[in-house]
């Protein structure tokens, strides 16, 4: 498979932005220059994958086909709008990340079909985003609940527009609607606020890494926290 045309390979266009073939193993993915320079939460999110030798045979093309609502690397290419190239049986397609998950385990990929890249787009000038798992070990563990939050410069009322993805704490990969940072200006409170919303838009489960009532509280505290770097970040304080 590693050897089949553009599999295996990273290209970025000024133009059109970053195009990660399926076979590109994540260590590769965090070593490269561009995606450091302009996708830096997608490296941050594989690095937090399993342990360094598993890294080299891992794939973020392989971590969203499998379709975990834990997947480390899902939430990173969520809120940068990812989309999968697909080769199937009636040709070539391409899929939305946003809509390609039906369940757990589940996606929209029908028999005969295999995904050939994962396309980024240009990210939004002057974004930062930034990736906080909670597992059971310090790395390399699954994830109990993984935040990835993501801010840029927009034209709403508060000058900015937040995306929030959660994993571990849904049926699927969920992203909650972060309108209320969009309505009024950034302040500690309403950061609290869209924590709170966060926590109250998931449904996890008990298992043995936590209870259902453990990732809710973890939800909140760390979307409060990673919204708050992202904040920091964004408005240089």
């Amino acid at each position: 498979m590693k050897g089949l045309p553009g599999l295996n390979d990273i290209t970025f266009d000024p133009a059109q932005g970053l195009t990660v073939g399926a076979a590109v193993n994540m260590n590769r993915l965090i070593a490269s220059p561009e995606v450091n320079e302009r996708y830096p939460v997608l490296a941050e999110a594989a690095h937090t994958v399993a342990s360094y030798p598993l890294r080299t045979r891992a794939t973020i093309a392989g971590n969203i086909c499998n379709a975990s609502p834990a997947g480390d690397t899902i939430g990173a290419c969520l809120v940068l709008d990812a989309k999968l190239q697909v080769r199937g049986t009636d040709g070539q397609r391409v899929e939305p990340l946003r809509t390609f998950f039906k369940g757990p385990g589940k996606t929209a990929l029908k028999p005969g079909d295999l995904v050939t890249a994962v396309e980024f787009p240009i990210p939004s000038k002057g974004a930062v985003g930034r990736y906080i798992k909670l597992g059971r070990n310090a790395i390399g563990d699954l994830a109990i609940v993984g935040v990835t939050a993501y801010g840029y410069p927009d034209r709403t009322s508060s000058g900015y527009r937040f995306l929030i993805a959660l994993a571990s704490v849904a049926p699927m990969p969920l992203m909650p609607d972060m309108a209320l940072l969009r309505e009024k200006p950034v302040t500690p409170e309403l950061i609290d606020q869209a924590a709170e919303f966060a926590m109250n838009s998931v449904t996890p489960i008990d298992d043995v890494r936590g209870s259902a009532r453990y990732r809710k509280l973890m939800v909140r505290n760390l979307t409060r926290k990673v919204l708050a770097e992202v904040w920091e970040r964004l408005s240089g304080k």
